[in-house]
């Protein structure tokens, strides 16, 4: 029977740090501090407080430089990541025994970086997963403990299911790999077909090109669908006025036909927005 593990979670808000801590305690461990970088914590830190099971402390970064003499003191065995914003200097990965572990929603090395599941959907992946590796000194590239997919990315997707999905999935194998992590297992090293890193989708993504392929935009379009943007979808003109985009279609049906590299796209469903100038920079 693998020890009871000293555990650090770092997460980004009150569901993140959930889907940490169930496994941890189900596979009989402690949590003894959760970490919540100050770039992400915004208004949650009240809520993942109220949250907290006595005990742990809730510590709040500004930074990573002083993080590894803060994690020293609670003797961790393992760090475990889930949605945690910062590249871990090397001080912080040699902190805990047995390492730092990392949960990413992607089929890695698919979709390394920030945001795998919106680049999933942009490049018109059918499915994604949740991988958890080994963190090392570089994005998302660490041995792998435990991965699985099956999350099904339908073309009229909804983003509440698919989040749904990852959650439960995520749970689920880390449950698996805290029981490798705890009995030494060192992880399978990632391949490098289809390897990549993503970075994040900003203002340069936010106006539609038509002069792209029509597939592409259509992703583009599903991508947004995600939330995570100030807008509900990416831009064009519509009927003289800017709006943004929330579905489109390839196929023939009511809606704005718009021309693309390819062949046309219909605009299904839109709403109006101030200018564009409202939205992104000059430029």
């Amino acid at each position: 029977m693998p020890d009871r593990l000293r555990v650090v979670l770092m997460s980004y808000d009150p569901e993140g740090f959930a889907d940490l801590h169930a496994p941890t305690v189900a596979a009989g461990h402690d949590p003894v501090a959760y970490v919540c970088a100050a770039s992400t914590a915004g208004g949650t830190v009240g809520e993942i407080l109220a949250q907290l099971p006595p005990g742990p402390d809730l510590l709040v970064p500004h930074r990573a430089a002083g993080l590894a003499q803060a994690l020293t003191g609670y003797r961790p065995d393992l760090v475990i990541c889930n949605g945690f914003p910062w590249k871990l200097p090397p001080e912080v990965l040699r902190v805990p025994r047995l390492g730092v572990l990392n949960v990413h929603p992607s089929l890695l090395p698919r979709h390394r970086g920030p945001m795998p599941v919106h680049w999933a959907v942009r490049h018109g992946d059918p499915e994604t997963g949740v991988t958890v590796h080994w963190m090392d000194e570089t994005f998302d590239t660490g041995r792998i403990l435990a991965q699985r997919g099956g999350v099904a990315l339908p073309d009229d997707l909804n983003g509440d299911l698919v989040f749904a999905q990852i959650r439960a999935l995520s749970r689920e194998l880390l449950s698996e790999a805290l029981e490798l992590a705890a009995s030494g297992h060192v992880g399978t090293v990632q391949g490098v077909e289809n390897a990549g890193h993503e970075g994040v989708m900003g203002p340069q993504d936010a106006v539609i090109d038509w002069s792209a392929n029509r597939r592409d935009i259509h992703n583009l379009v599903r991508a947004f669908r995600f939330g995570l943007f100030p807008l509900p979808g990416p831009l064009t003109v519509v009927d003289g006025h800017w709006a943004a985009v929330l579905r489109s279609r390839s196929e023939p049906g009511e809606g704005v036909r718009k021309e693309c590299a390819d062949g046309p796209l219909w605009i299904t469903e839109w709403v109006p927005v101030p200018a564009r100038g409202a939205w992104l920079p000059a430029g």
